[in-house]
């Protein structure tokens, strides 16, 4: 073997050893990259599948006259202001008859959530024939209650440091010896609206704040986004300073931060033009500002994957640019357009900080019905629950992102099917 053939041997091995270990490097990073993702899909769901699942107690209520102040035949005003806490509260003292002094009888009202008299009420004003008879029903238990049958509560930990004493937990013990404590699923987080009682909280609202944010956000963004990429891309001139100047500004936008559109929207949108803060309306146009470069930017590139010999046939037959744009370029671009708006709408999905900017962090009791109620989106609930100091809020928080994510895949998904389904081959 001569010195060359020894040194191409050499400088080939070095060089077949740098791709394995680039290899392995590259595997490596997939691997810690997975294994984060796991971690922390892991940690979301067993904080949060627990928050699907809510503790009820079951109660015998006495509706009679000398309990509620009404009786049979009171009319919706009459029920409204009844004794139903207090027909809650006797009925608990009937369970633990040797409950007799006033802090002890406070700390047994407390094993209920403050709304159990006003599901009691709903109840009885459904059906006003239950006046007068015994009520037998499961009413929402205290989130300590909840928190700690749920095995999130140390029991073996003192009185001060878990916050539940131990007469409370004898309690506990008796109603789940009697058969009166149940977990069911937790149809309150899907119904109600947020809440500063934890096992009173939903999503309900921030849902449907969602809801109307995103068709604003659709309804601007995707007839603003297509039609600029077709200008752009099939009518604009070519090697002009102007255009240039456009594309460029585009593809920055696509990289600046979010906050920055919650800035703009906050000085143009509403301190320019006074639409209403902490409203869908102005959420929607903020993130079509931000979604608007994505889907844009994807628009041209579905556009540009057309091959020219669709337009030339086009152009050939007779056809106008426009007729030959919006007959045959748009619509074998149409998926990759789609695939685009998606992504483009998760994303804006699952944004935060422009819309704490723009007020919709506020606290909403009531369900938006439009685009101009107060409103707040689940990341935003994700936000304000995450910051809350009770623990049943951490399991809310989890389950909230659990939804969260679902939507986001369910989007990409959505994404991917559109692409496979009508995807064309050149």
């Amino acid at each position: 073997m001569n010195k060359t053939t020894a040194t191409i041997r050499a400088g080939l091995a070095r060089r077949y050893a740098r791709e394995r270990r680039f290899r392995r490097f590259g595997l490596g990073a997939i691997i810690v990259s997975m294994l984060f993702l796991f971690i922390l899909l892991f940690t979301i769901f067993s904080q949060g599948v627990s928050g699907f699942s809510q503790t009820f107690i079951k109660l015998d209520v006495v509706l009679d006259e000398a309990t509620l102040g009404v009786g049979p035949g009171a009319t919706g005003e009459q029920l409204r202001n009844a004794g139903f806490a207090k027909a809650i509260s006797q009925s608990l003292y009937t369970l633990f008859p040797d409950v007799s002094s006033r802090s002890d009888k406070r700390n047994l009202r407390a094993l209920m959530s403050s709304n159990a008299p006003y599901r009691l009420m709903g109840i009885v004003m459904d059906d006003p024939s239950l006046l007068g008879q015994t009520y037998s029903g499961w009413f929402l238990a205290d989130d300590d209650i909840d928190t700690y049958l749920k095995g999130h509560v140390d029991r073996s930990l003192p009185e001060t440091d878990r916050r539940l004493k131990d007469q409370t937990l004898g309690w506990i013990d008796r109603l789940e010896a009697e058969g009166r404590i149940e977990k069911r699923f937790n149809t309150e987080f899907f119904t109600n609206n947020d809440s500063r009682e934890p096992e009173q909280a939903g999503i309900l609202g921030a849902l449907m704040g969602s809801f109307f944010t995103m068709l604003v956000t659709l309804l601007l963004s995707f007839p603003i986004g297509v039609a600029a990429a077709i200008y752009l891309e099939e009518f604009a001139p070519k090697d002009n300073w102007f255009v240039d100047l456009i594309e460029v500004n585009i593809n920055n936008l696509a990289a600046v931060p979010s906050i920055v559109f919650g800035l703009l929207g906050l000085a143009v949108f509403i301190q320019l033009f006074g639409v209403p803060r902490s409203t869908p309306l102005v959420g929607g146009l903020v993130l079509t500002l931000m979604t608007l470069p994505t889907i844009i930017i994807a628009s041209r590139a579905a556009l540009k994957a057309v091959p020219p010999s669709i337009r030339e046939a086009a152009l050939g037959m007779g056809a106008s640019r426009v007729q030959t744009v919006f007959h045959h370029t748009l619509p074998l671009a149409m998926p990759g357009i789609l695939t685009g708006t998606i992504i483009g709408m998760a994303q804006a999905l699952g944004e935060t900080a422009p819309l704490l900017m723009i007020g919709m962090i506020a606290f909403i009791l009531s369900t938006p019905e439009g685009i101009t109620d107060p409103a707040t989106v689940l990341p935003v609930q994700v936000f304000l629950w995450s910051d809350s100091p009770e623990r049943a809020f951490t399991e809310k928080t989890s389950a909230a992102i659990i939804v969260l994510l679902g939507f986001l895949i369910l989007m990409n998904l959505l994404a991917v099917l559109f692409r496979k389904k009508f995807e064309r081959r050149w």
